[in-house]
């Protein structure tokens, strides 16, 4: 029997247009009105703003948790149910709502919270390193003060964290086939963002969770868990916590699962998993069009 993990992408996997399918749709826009009166701007004019809009980090993590969830309410509504899910940073907001673990509104009310925070964190820098030494990586990152594996995505792909005068220590030293400084507000993941985690969470402290319908695998701790309380401590942990990804990529396949659909946006996340682990049967859902 087949055993299928939903899983969704998080800030980077943006792009111009998204969503353009769905605004319009009649089950959707109850949806969107909701959001946009939580958010006091509109997600289809930001989506669709040719300035690129969507990639600022105010506006960026609201899209993406709109967006994705209305793909997955729809997956939903043609009968589709996941047997476990994750996602990428921002992306768990998206699989808590798709576990029933909040509702739509108070995932719109975190991420509106969490989006205002990161984006005016201007502490920091991210870079991103593709096809490192990882041995050398992890030395460094021991030997190096204010720095931080930020996300763990699979063999060939980390992104380093911290203050800047560390990262470029980091990017000096380790030999890397390509090393890419991200277009990021702050050291999001890092210890540099422990001011804007306090602050989220007297806000995260006031939502109510519920017991998660089917196991949900958590950045901070890829281990499968459905109870509230487990899951909204890893989440308080997130934004200064690693992002284990490649973990959560070997945990999909270690649980029984041997079907992973992304929902959201690009295809970040399948292809991460696909180096990761090369058996599982990886499924895009970006559009309307893609829902089976």
């Amino acid at each position: 029997m087949t055993k299928t993990a939903w899983v969704f992408p998080g800030q980077g996997s943006q792009a111009i247009g998204m969503g353009a399918d769905l605004f319009d749709l009649p089950e959707a826009k109850e949806r969107f009105a909701e959001a946009n009166d939580i958010l006091g701007w509109s997600i289809a004019e930001v989506c669709q703003n040719e300035e690129d809009k969507v990639s600022r980090t105010l506006y960026t993590q609201p899209c993406l948790y709109v967006v994705e969830s209305v793909l997955a309410d729809l997956m939903q509504a043609q009968g589709q149910q996941p047997d476990a899910v994750a996602g990428h940073s921002l992306g768990e907001y998206v699989a808590l709502y798709a576990a029933g673990v909040f509702d739509f509104a108070t995932g719109v009310t975190l991420v509106k919270r969490r989006a205002e925070l990161m984006d005016s964190a201007s502490d920091g820098m991210m870079a991103a390193l593709i096809g490192c030494d990882r041995e050398q990586l992890d030395q460094q990152i021991q030997q190096t003060p204010g720095v931080v594996l930020a996300n763990d995505n699979n063999a060939a792909q980390v992104v380093i964290s911290g203050a800047p005068a560390a990262v470029e220590a980091i990017l000096n030293t380790v030999k890397a086939k390509r090393a890419v400084k991200l277009n990021v507000s702050g050291a999001f993941h890092s210890p540099l963002m422990k001011e804007a985690a306090a602050e989220f969470q007297t806000v995260l402290d006031q939502a109510t969770f519920k017991t998660a319908r089917v196991p949900v695998l958590s950045n901070v701790d890829p281990t499968p868990a459905t109870d509230a309380d487990i899951l909204k401590q890893r989440l308080g942990q997130q934004m200064t916590g690693s992002v284990r990804w490649r973990e959560i990529s070997l945990q999909l396949a270690e649980i029984g699962m041997t079907r992973v659909v992304e929902i959201g946006p690009g295809k970040v996340l399948t292809g991460l998993i696909k180096r990761t682990c090369p058996t599982l049967v990886l499924e895009n859902v970006s559009s309307l069009s893609d829902i089976p």
